[in-house]
């Protein structure tokens, strides 16, 4: 069964930056056949998608959140099936446990017809989390 095993978040202070990484390993078919995604979850609230980008075989887009659009960036190495999320100026409302996720090629990233860029219910493919901490 694959998996996918998220490290590097931890405390960062304000303005600072984070490089989180995502391992994709056990799957049949390399990483280029996903579509990838970035989540969040802070403390009482509900799982936000905040990147996204289509697989390399569909020549998917990148999507950002508004309120990370600038500052953070998706990235991927299909050759280590890793995927990364590196945070640049970080905030303390960017505090969250954050999640990587997969979904098959055409689903997850792509823009519907009411506009909405990031698909969660196609995310098959979670990792367990890694925890972010913005703070002086």
């Amino acid at each position: 069964q694959g998996q996918l095993v998220e490290s590097g978040g931890g405390l960062a202070q304000p303005g600072g930056s984070l490089r989180l990484s995502c391992v994709v390993s056990g799957f049949t078919l390399n990483l280029r056949y996903y579509a990838i995604g970035w989540f969040r979850q802070a403390p009482g609230k509900e799982r936000e998608g905040i990147s996204c980008e289509g697989s390399t075989v569909s020549a998917g887009r990148t999507w950002y959140e508004d309120s990370v659009k600038g500052r953070f960036t998706i990235s991927r190495d299909n050759a280590k099936n890793t995927v990364y999320l590196q945070m640049n100026s970080l905030k303390p409302e960017d505090a969250a446990v954050y999640y990587c996720a997969m979904a098959d090629s055409g689903y997850g990233c792509y823009q519907s017809s009411q506009g909405r860029f990031i698909h969660q219910s196609d995310y098959e493919f979670w990792g367990q989390g890694t925890q972010v901490t913005v703070s002086s």
